[in-house]
């Protein structure tokens, strides 16, 4: 840049520049326009070289912007994983720590059942009887003894399909079940509720919802193969509800396995004795048998322990394979109560590592991965013998992969180049998937039939994307047909894993493209109609040898013989009219043909024969109206190229794709076979 170019770019970019003071002072100094000329071409070539130098740098720096979001949202990711893990091991944390604080309320509860017994009862089964006066059904439920009142509250049910509000409820937890009662609209009395169900505390097990705003303060309850979904007030009235049923639970195991203990030693049966050797030998095997079963093992005493560290630090594999280990060594060990103590500590931790499995396959994690990244989540659990549970979630978690990759595609100008993106995305997922699919699920053959119902749900995705870019856009019918064949030529790939969804895929498509035959067939309907009206009924004059060599290619790549109808001049001794219309439903015909299937069978026929039908009426109403003989013969040539020429390769090319023959076209061509015309006859029939 010149010395001159540097100062002023100096002065333009002074933060004390004043536009109107430069303006009058450069008025002021230039001795008239040419002055002013020459300085508005040099601000011009400043403000060129600054566009130019921020394009260099917006280019040398577009990779850096692309890497940075790159890392951004692998940081977002690693962030969230993070979180998680943090939350698991504040969620671990806190269950040890409400184990270890169990035995001091067990041993208050107790004290207090042993200071207060009768008192507590009496008020706890009275606060439950003037309850449930208010419900209405529910008569029987005071029947158990020993039935009392632990919590109650109203809650909100939702469906757990959509996650729609149903109906407002109100819960009432007894000591050994779960009263769900609903609203009444109209009450009646002092009855506010209609009973709904009762759940045996035994029979469900309470899951807590992750907060998914506006959807929050939720929990789940399990009754296989059932579950209900419930809002609560506020998040405080969640976690007491939590709490609450958890440690209710917690004490009708406790109490049932104490009443069991109780009532083996102090059994009301008396045992009579026996001289027979063979009864004593059974009864100290059985003793023994249960004296047998070593559970002061180092592993077998830190198994609970050991599952916890191993689903803090996400060791799924190893928590599974400690689980089969303890499953085999008590594999044929008889069931005595230390045994099932143990079990039922090794349940809580199979629950958690559930949970947490589920959660990996979840639609909200990350989906970068493709189908392999589920394939540890996915084999633990079916090691756990939830294969059907673990089908569910590896195909919606591909379900939402797939979508998330079709909503993320570009539209672009071109549409088949969108399609072909499109097609590539979609059937790929789909093949990486099935193959994942047959190698985690190789030895669960009842689950092939969830994914052939995925199959199609995700074939009705793809569909959906692709009809809304081919036919709602109003695309020709070449492009529509070239579409469909890529869509075509990938869904045969499929066939390659035993898996064909063309007829399903042709299902989905028939509508739409029934519909844009019949408005292309209105299309050439309603232009050869203006074209008859138009009709001068002269010879076609080409003017150029080359656009006659060309007219005369197109009409050969339709299979017809064109060569009697043209002269060594630039004439065609054919209407322009007919040779439109030959090409328009020439063109129509190939590109149905590469849409056809056998359910457009006959919409293709129809529409064929209404184009042909427009042409061959406009040709009898000339021959019947026309005076002149001239144009009268020149008229029955074109008929007769229609008639002995045309119509013949419109039957032929169809048979030979569809392997049909076309009968109504045949029907067609019988019924307009042309009449030979007497030059000094002033009528004729076609």
């Amino acid at each position: 840049m010149s010395e001159t170019g540097n100062r002023l770019r100096k002065q333009l970019e002074s933060p004390n520049f004043d536009p109107q003071n430069y303006v009058k002072q450069l008025s002021q100094q230039s001795d008239g326009d040419r002055d002013l000329q020459e300085h508005r071409q040099k601000i011009q070539n400043l403000a060129d070289e600054t566009a130019q130098n921020l394009k260099k740098n917006v280019y040398k720096n577009y990779r850096q912007f692309i890497e940075t979001a790159k890392e951004i949202s692998y940081l977002e990711s690693e962030m969230y994983q993070l979180s998680h893990i943090l939350t698991e091991q504040k969620s671990i944390m806190e269950s040890i720590t409400q184990a270890l604080l169990s035995t001091d309320k067990d041993e208050t509860s107790k004290e207090m059942q042993a200071a207060f017994p009768k008192e507590t009862e009496e008020v706890k089964q009275r606060t439950l009887t003037s309850l449930l006066e208010k419900v209405e059904g529910v008569k029987n439920i005071m029947d158990t003894p020993g039935r009392h009142l632990i919590y109650n509250g109203d809650l909100a049910e939702f469906d757990v399909d959509n996650m729609s509000p149903i109906q407002k409820v109100h819960a009432f937890l007894m000591n050994d079940c779960l009263l769900i009662a609903t609203w009444l609209p109209n009450r009646r009395g002092t009855v506010k509720y209609k009973y709904n169900a009762l759940y045996d505390l035994e029979s469900f097990a309470v899951v807590n919802v992750k907060d998914n705003p506006p959807m929050k303060d939720m929990f789940k309850i399990l009754m296989f193969p059932d579950s209900r979904i419930f809002q609560a007030e506020n998040s405080k009235v969640k976690k007491e509800w939590l709490e609450i049923l958890d440690e209710t639970k917690k004490n009708k195991v406790s109490k049932d396995r104490h009443k069991k203990e109780e009532e083996v030693p102090t059994s009301p049966v008396r045992a009579e004795v026996s001289t027979n050797p063979f009864d004593m030998d059974d009864d100290e095997g059985t003793v023994d048998g249960e004296e047998s079963v070593n559970l002061s093992l180092e592993w077998i005493q830190e198994l609970p322990e050991d599952l916890d560290v191993c689903i803090a630090q996400r060791d799924f594999e190893g928590a599974v394979d400690l689980l089969d280990k303890l499953n085999e060594y008590l594999r044929d060990q008889p069931v005595t109560p230390k045994v099932k103590e143990l079990r039922g500590k090794v349940d809580e931790r199979v629950r958690q590592l559930t949970e947490v499995l589920v959660f990996e396959l979840s639609p909200d994690r990350s989906l970068r991965g493709g189908p392999k990244a589920t394939r540890r989540a996915v084999s633990q659990l079916i090691r756990l013998g939830q294969s059907t549970k673990a089908c569910e979630l590896f195909l919606k978690n591909r379900a939402a992969a797939v979508q998330t990759a079709i909503r993320q595609l570009r539209i672009e100008g071109a549409t088949l180049l969108y399609i072909h993106k499109l097609c590539n995305i979609f059937f790929t997922s789909l093949l990486e998937t099935a193959k994942e699919f047959q190698m985690d699920f190789a030895g669960n053959t009842g689950c092939y039939s969830a994914f052939v119902v995925w199959s199609r749900s995700a074939m009705r995705m793809f569909v959906d994307a692709f009809s809304k870019q081919v036919f709602d856009s109003k695309e020709s019918l070449s492009t529509a047909a070239e579409c469909v064949k890529v869509a075509k030529e990938h869904c045969q790939q499929l066939t390659e894993i035993g898996l064909d969804l063309t007829f399903t895929l042709q299902s989905l498509l028939v509508k739409d493209i029934k519909a844009a035959l019949q408005s292309y067939k209105d299309i050439i309907i309603e232009a050869t109609k203006h074209r008859n009206s138009e009709e001068m009924w002269r010879r076609m004059n080409l003017m150029t040898p080359e656009a006659l060599a060309k007219l005369k290619d197109e009409m050969r790549s339709c299979g017809i013989n064109f060569e009697q109808y043209t002269g060594d001049d630039c004439w065609v001794n054919l209407s322009y009219t007919v040779v439109a219309f030959t090409k328009q439903m020439m063109s129509f015909l190939e590109e149905g043909l590469k849409l056809y299937f056998p359910e457009l069978h006959m919409v293709l026929l129809e529409s064929l024969r209404e184009i042909i039908l427009v042409a061959v009426q406009h040709v009898d109403y000339s021959l019947r109206c026309e005076q002149d003989p001239e144009k009268k013969a020149f008229v029955m040539q074109n008929a007769s190229f229609l008639h002995d020429t045309v119509l013949p390769v419109v039957e032929r090319r169809f048979e030979e794709s569809v392997g049909k023959p076309a009968k109504q076209l045949q029907d067609l061509r019988k019924s307009t076979r042309p009449v030979r015309i007497n030059p000094e006859s002033t009528t004729s029939v076609v």
